[in-house]
């Protein structure tokens, strides 16, 4: 045998491990992960801890804001009470003389028909200018007018010379209260010819 072939070759080092080597790259390694692991769990706590902090403030904005409506409702609601109650109030007051005049005519007991006639058309004047300033206005339309269906009811409808759907006569007045219809006139219609 050759010396050649009874010495050992030496060995490669990329083929056999060394098992020092090994156990500090494992260490490395396993250091490396813990510490990454440290890092991505405080990451995901700050993460949490921020978005714990914006729901909490979410919420409290949510509660505040449906406070806010709650009591912007509750303050609507107690306008339109007040102001219901107030509009009648002032409706009602505006009719307090024309009941005063009402009992001062049947008070006097010597008043003659002339006298009782004027203070009857005076009351009528009082009355329709508490209803004119509470908005309540009369529909009086002229006869030869053209039927309005919006303020005008017709009652019956007769044959006559005129053109159809014009008003024969006024039957009662109507009113409106704030350009609503409080009550129609009713009216008679010519006939279409």
């Amino acid at each position: 045998m050759s010396d050649s072939a009874q010495q050992p070759t030496p060995a490669d080092p990329s083929a056999a491990p060394n098992p020092a080597a090994l156990a500090q790259s494992t260490q490395e390694t396993t250091a490396a992960m813990a510490n990454y692991e440290t890092e991505a769990l405080a990451k995901c706590q700050a993460d949490l801890t921020e978005l714990q902090t914006k729901s909490t403030e979410l919420a409290d904005q949510y509660l505040r804001a449906k406070a806010d409506v709650e009591n912007a409702r509750r303050r609507a609601e107690d306008e339109v009470s007040k102001a219901r109650r107030f509009a009648l109030e002032s409706f009602a007051d505006s009719l307090l003389p024309v009941i005063d005049s009402l009992e001062a005519g049947l008070a006097s007991q010597d008043a003659n028909l002339e006298q009782i006639r004027e203070g009857t058309q005076a009351t009528l004047r009082q009355l329709i200018a508490a209803l004119e300033r509470n908005k309540v206005v009369v529909v009086d339309p002229s006869v030869g007018s053209k039927f309005d269906p919006h303020q005008h009811q017709a009652i019956s409808v007769v044959p006559c010379e005129q053109e159809s759907n014009t008003i024969v006569s006024v039957l009662q007045k109507g009113y409106l209260i704030s350009e609503r219809v409080l009550r129609p006139a009713l009216v008679m219609v010519s006939a279409s010819k």
